[in-house]
């Protein structure tokens, strides 16, 4: 299965400036999921950029009406 990078980063909302998976959302999703978190994607624009990709932080947006 081919990559489609370039067209996946006209809808990527991470912030993280340095992060090297951007728009490879296989490995992003991989990447958060090891780290027991969420990624980018899941969160609206005022909650991602907290950087909280928790899923704590996740049910307590849900909770709120905010996802």
């Amino acid at each position: 299965m081919e990559c489609n990078k370039e067209k996946n980063l006209e809808t990527c909302n991470c912030t993280y400036d340095p992060c090297s998976r951007k728009g490879i959302c296989c490995q992003c999703i991989a990447y958060h999921r090891r780290m027991r978190e969420l990624p980018a994607c899941c969160f609206p624009k005022t909650a991602e950029s907290t950087y909280d990709r928790s899923f704590d932080y996740f049910a307590r947006l849900v909770q709120a009406g905010k996802v």
